[in-house]
């Protein structure tokens, strides 16, 4: 009976805590966003409503990619709560081990790490969604526009007094393959056909070899080599692609298959969608590691070094997780390697220290 009121207890309390550290969160995720979004409305003569519409619909986002370490310092919070109310030593004086203690917040952790996947993050990338669909109306680039379809790679670009509209089958390196182009004038009068099979993007002035040119007054066709100047190259074409936060996991599943369709990586959309989808073990093994931290406090004056000690840890893991995951983005390591790897030796220093403590 005793068993089930203590699980009541921590669950409340627990909840209470994380609630509270999350409007925190949320609040400085949100001043610092308008901020950003009046600065860049700050040459036009917009009111104050868009900048802060736009606020609530990229804040969620940002909102979910700080949940690890919410949930640390959450959990961190929740300790210090019970130690001044000295319910720890109840706990304890109960026959409750720390080992158990840890246990049970990790399955709430867990829980909620679930939920938060299927109801949060779908619920944030579709406000993501609409965020990226209201900015890009504003941006002043309009004139620019990249897209992968069932098609291929398709590129409005404008350039020189040129609009330029590119299909390309797909990206390999830094070449376009199977590419067509066609030109037309500032009032979309018909220039020429540009065909070839290879095209060199490494940079914004494009090498095209052995290039097929039709003109349509005569349909004649030559075959030179040219350099067209656009405002893409690779690296700004590849991009363009990797706000995937703005897509639901069932979107990122079809993103997947129709990447790999067109012959194109899906290194970055499979670490988006490990990272995502391995939240419930990112926030298990963070609520580990404060509560490891949090029984190890001998003295009052050690809780706010330890709570000290816990942020900074947050923050370290936070930027060795991005390194890695971004080594595996990028090919350089394997992606399943790249999200499993920091997790595991976390786990392995959260094992030893679950040793520890059930030991006290």
């Amino acid at each position: 009976m005793y068993i089930k009121t203590y699980q009541t207890l921590i669950l409340q309390k627990f909840l209470k805590v994380f609630f509270k550290v999350s409007l925190i969160f949320f609040s400085l995720v949100f001043v610092i966003n308008i901020f950003e979004e009046i600065n860049f409305f700050k040459d036009t003569d917009q009111s104050i409503i868009v900048p802060l519409g736009l606020t609530f619909l990229n804040s969620p986002s940002i909102f979910f990619d700080l949940l690890p370490f919410i949930f640390l310092i959450a959990t961190q919070f929740f300790f210090l709560e019970i130690l001044d109310k000295n319910e720890l030593l109840t706990f304890k004086h109960s026959g409750i081990k720390n080992i158990s203690l840890v246990g049970f917040l990790s399955l709430i952790s867990f829980i909620l790490g679930i939920l938060i996947i299927l109801i949060f993050y779908n619920f944030s990338s579709q406000l993501k969604n609409n965020y990226l669909q209201i900015k890009n109306s504003y941006s002043k680039d309009k004139k620019y526009l990249a897209v992968i379809t069932e098609n291929g790679l398709w590129i409005k670009d404008k350039f020189d007094n040129k609009i330029n509209i590119i299909n390309s089958e797909q990206i390999k390196g830094n070449y376009l393959i199977n590419t067509t182009i066609t030109q037309y004038d500032d009032n979309f009068n018909f220039l020429q056909n540009i065909y070839a099979k290879e095209i060199d993007i490494s940079n914004n002035d494009w090498i095209i070899q052995n290039a097929i040119i039709t003109y349509e007054k005569n349909l004649k066709s030559e075959q030179i080599n040219l350099i067209i100047n656009s405002n893409f190259n690779v690296k700004k074409i590849n991009s363009l692609f990797e706000n995937l936060s703005s897509m639901t996991i069932w979107e990122l599943n079809n993103l997947d298959q129709d990447y790999k369709k067109l012959g194109y990586s899906v290194d970055e959309i499979k670490s988006h969608k490990f990272r995502v989808l391995s939240l419930p073990l990112y926030l298990i093994i963070m609520t580990i590691l404060a509560s490891i931290l949090m029984l190890n406090i001998k003295y009052n004056k050690s809780r706010i070094y330890n709570l000290i000690i816990g942020i900074m840890l947050s923050a370290i893991i936070y930027y060795i997780n991005y390194f890695i995951n971004l080594l595996g983005s990028n090919g350089n390591i394997p992606v399943n390697l790249s999200i499993l790897f920091p997790y595991f030796i976390l786990g392995m220093f959260c094992f030893v220290g679950l040793v520890r403590i059930n030991e006290k």
